[in-house]
């Protein structure tokens, strides 16, 4: 990002309210992030972060695949878990829940390898190639960034990533890239 220079920015506190504001309102438009952060922070005054999080949880849980469509491939798992990823990305830039992000992540996770087990059991190895490598280093930022949360929270997400980490250790792919990346077997 560029920086302003001070006689830029000079210039600037010199311009009317007026000008400032209708300035403001075209550069806040074109950032998304900023856009929904600041309807959270001011519209929503901060306070839904938590009821956020649960109408998230039960998207989730709502519109994740469900077990047995014979159309569905662990590419096209891999396809929605990224959605859903994305969809948690987006609610910790708005809200700066971290604590969420990996409550979260990892409940759509297992969601998604219980529903879907059995159908990527089922496949071979290669059409896994992609969602392992995928979950695998996922799980493994995931419990990075939870070793730094207040113990108070482990018991939120604990027993979706121990879930996660037996399934990754039962299958011969997955558990070659744990085994690359140093993931644990324990939460």
């Amino acid at each position: 990002m560029r920086k302003i220079d001070d006689p830029l920015k000079d210039a600037i506190s010199r311009l009317p309210i007026k000008e400032k504001d209708k300035l403001l309102f075209r550069l806040v438009a074109k950032d998304e992030k900023l856009v929904r952060r600041l309807i959270f922070e001011l519209l929503e005054g901060g306070e839904t972060r938590d009821e956020r999080a649960d109408e998230l949880r039960t998207l989730i849980t709502k519109l994740l695949p469900e077990e047995g469509i014979k159309a569905l491939t662990p590419g096209y798992l891999l396809l929605d878990i990224r959605h859903w990823n994305a969809r948690i990305t987006e609610h910790l830039q708005a809200t700066k829940d971290k604590p969420g992000e990996v409550i979260l992540t990892f409940y759509m996770l297992a969601e998604a390898l219980r529903r879907h087990g059995a159908m990527i059991r089922k496949n071979p190895n290669r059409r896994s190639d992609t969602l392992a490598p995928y979950v695998v280093k996922r799980t493994y930022a995931l419990l990075k960034k939870a070793e730094k949360l207040h113990e108070d929270y482990h018991i939120e997400y604990r027993r979706d990533a121990q879930e996660v980490l037996d399934f990754i250790w039962s299958q011969e792919l997955f558990a070659a890239w744990g085994r690359e990346v140093g993931l644990r077997k324990e939460v």
